[in-house]
């Protein structure tokens, strides 16, 4: 156990009986197809993005029966159930990104004019911030919750092949390679993501939703699906910036940088940003202790949109370079994963696997934004028995393992008897899949945008004051630093009065 649950990195700890991890689209949208069928009360869906068109079984799963579009579908529950509480609330993006998306989600109101389905989107939050916590709700009873909104261009398969028609939607050409990663879960973690639910809705349509008074007689968790882990512990961490007098919490930023140092063997990361210094600054410090953690990260050669480029990578490369210089021990990575045929995989999942001891996947990049500015919700699965443990770890060598079409086993044996995921990558990786991340020299201009962190506000006081936001960023990394430089000299002499300041394990 990491005992890292505190009022500072956590809005909510509760059990749940059953969870499971869900690696790319193919999965998670079967399992919601499956679970909007089987439900009996209420669906409720909160997403950055959401596009009615979207095809749940491109590949068919659904054995060729009704159309498979997810507006279609929850029209036809709602007019066989009108009794089914359908709500559905979406941020109201901004005209340039709505743009990109054909103007969707703000079309989707069409589509439900009439119908029992109520749709809001959402522009409850301060200007330029953006709602990004993406979660399903069935019953109270099970909550999915990660990286990625039902849209049109998500979907794909975990062995993401250079060409797959499956990946086309609504005459569309086949959009790029994707990973996304959700969770699932049921019992009280469930019943918390609803209470979260409501309290956006309120929050956004000052209407109050009253919590389900009579649990269902029926179990919507998909038939098809088995649970990784079962009675585990799950810590909801959230970003809610301030507003109109509401306080903000920054809970996932505190948990990222708490679970970091936490850390005794190994650490590994997916994002699609590393741009926040100070979780950068805490992997740094790390990696400068002779028995530190092996660090794996994995993220996307660059950003599809212009602007990430020129922004978010342009910050990623200074990160990425200053953990090299700190990793004085050879135990960091970075790494880009690319098809069979040296396309790049757009990596959108946000998660962090702490040794096997925590798991932890949500909407949360590691930038700025995600910290203090928009709204996020991630899940931490903490294990607390060895069941629990071989259970996070299988997922962890999972999904490094399918990066080079090897599964966890293979992934597990070659890590070799230290467990090594640097040595399992060097072992695999023949055919170059994962692609090692190299910063580019930044032109003077880019430094300017990288040094500010021009386009990644920390939260509404530096909003629109790049100025005041590098200041900001600077004092949170020495405050950082400082707190945690306290609290190991403090436990170290604990360990000594105990008797129990043993050596340190050797790295790898």
């Amino acid at each position: 156990m990491l005992d890292i649950w505190r009022q500072e990195t956590c809005w909510r700890t509760a059990r749940a009986g059953r969870a499971a991890f869900l690696v790319d689209y193919q999965a998670y949208f079967a399992a919601v197809q499956e679970a909007l069928l089987n439900a009996s009360h209420s669906i409720h869906l909160l997403g950055w993005g959401f596009d009615p068109r979207t095809r749940l079984a491109p590949d068919g799963s659904d054995g060729g029966g009704e159309p498979d579009q997810v507006g279609r579908l929850l029209l036809r529950i709602a007019a066989e159930r009108p009794d089914l509480d359908i709500r559905l609330l979406i941020w109201k993006s901004a005209l340039p990104i709505s743009a990109t998306q054909e103007f969707f989600p703000h079309k989707a109101r069409e589509w439900f004019k009439g119908s029992t389905i109520r749709f809001w989107l959402d522009d409850a939050l301060p200007l330029g911030a953006c709602h990004h916590q993406k979660a399903l709700i069935i019953d109270d009873q099970i909550a999915f919750s990660g990286s990625g909104d039902i849209a049109r261009d998500r979907w794909d398969s975990p062995a993401h092949l250079d060409e797959d028609r499956r990946r086309a939607c609504h005459g569309h050409d086949a959009h790029p390679p994707r990973h996304e990663v959700m969770t699932l879960v049921d019992g009280e973690a469930a019943k918390a993501l609803g209470e979260l639910f409501r309290k956006r809705w309120a929050h956004a349509t000052k209407e109050t939703m009253t919590s389900p008074s009579v649990a269902p007689a029926t179990d919507p968790w998909p038939k098809f699906l088995p649970a990784d882990l079962r009675g585990v512990q799950v810590g909801i961490s959230r970003t809610v910036p301030a507003w109109r007098g509401d306080p903000a919490a920054t809970e996932i930023r505190q948990l990222n940088v708490d679970a970091i140092y936490a850390a005794k063997r190994s650490i590994y990361i997916e994002n699609q940003y590393f741009t926040d210094p100070s979780v950068a600054e805490a992997l740094a410090a790390r990696l400068n202790e002779p028995g530190g953690p092996e660090i794996v990260l994995v993220s996307t050669e660059q950003a599809p949109s212009w602007f990430d480029r020129l922004t978010m990578d342009r910050v990623r490369g200074v990160m990425i370079r200053r953990l090299q210089q700190a990793d004085v021990f050879g135990r960091f990575r970075a790494y880009s994963p690319v098809t069979t045929g040296g396309q790049a995989i757009i990596v959108h999942s946000k998660l962090m696997i702490i040794d096997d001891a925590l798991a932890r996947v949500g909407s949360a990049n590691l930038n700025n934004r995600s910290g203090g500015f928009d709204t996020e919700c991630d899940l931490g699965f903490e294990a607390r028995d060895e069941e629990q443990g071989q259970a996070i770890a299988a997922f962890r060598w999972n999904l490094l393992g399918h990066w080079m079409a090897r599964d966890a086993a293979a992934a597990k044996k070659a890590a070799g008897p230290n467990g090594s995921m640097i040595a399992a990558i060097d072992a695999l990786n023949r055919h170059g899949r994962l692609k090692p991340i190299r910063p580019q020299v930044l032109t003077k201009t880019q430094r300017i945008i990288a040094d500010f962190h021009l386009g990644d506000p920390s939260g509404v006081g530096d909003s629109f004051r790049p100025f005041k936001r590098r200041r900001r960023l600077d004092r949170a990394v020495r405050t950082i630093a400082a707190d945690h430089g306290m609290r190991r000299f403090i436990q170290s002499l604990k360990n000594r009065l105990s008797g129990e300041d043993g050596p340190r394990p050797p790295g790898f």
